[in-house]
């Protein structure tokens, strides 16, 4: 089942935190923050029983994402249930919890308009942008 929409609000406070564990705010990170907060409201937050697949290029700024998803999952690299898979295409993160999966998959206009930033300025910007977009619009999101 394909879900159309997922509201998912940022409040300032949690963007502030996820900047300092990051170290710095682009649009992968909001990415992967958004796609966490995604997982926690459908599956329900566990950060034990869940488990995230991340499909992505593993270097920056693409592998930015993980530390969105991992700072609201709490899936971490240290308990085993966060894992990195390379790929140079459009990222996916699949996410696992009892018996239960969602996946979610960046859309390409989205992909594109990323890929095409030019300097820290513009991801900063588009970052922002990215924040104040429904789910609907960034993922295709798989139940």
């Amino acid at each position: 089942m394909e879900r159309e929409t997922m509201a998912v609000l940022v409040s300032d406070e949690l963007l502030k935190r996820v900047i300092e564990f990051h170290g710095h705010l682009g649009p992968f990170l909001v990415l992967g923050l958004k796609a966490g907060l995604v997982a926690n409201s459908l599956l329900g937050k566990d950060c034990f029983k869940t488990t995230a697949i991340v499909t992505t290029d593993i270097s920056p700024p693409s592998s930015c994402l993980v530390d969105g998803v991992q700072f609201v999952t709490g899936c971490t690299m240290g308990k085993g249930n966060i894992k990195l898979r390379r790929s140079k295409n459009s990222p996916t993160i699949l996410f696992l919890k009892e018996g239960k999966k969602i996946q979610l998959r960046l859309k390409k206009n989205i992909w594109d308009i990323i890929l095409n930033a030019a300097s820290e300025e513009d991801s900063q910007k588009l970052a922002l942008e990215l924040l104040r977009k429904p789910t609907s619009e960034l993922f295709k999101v798989e139940e």
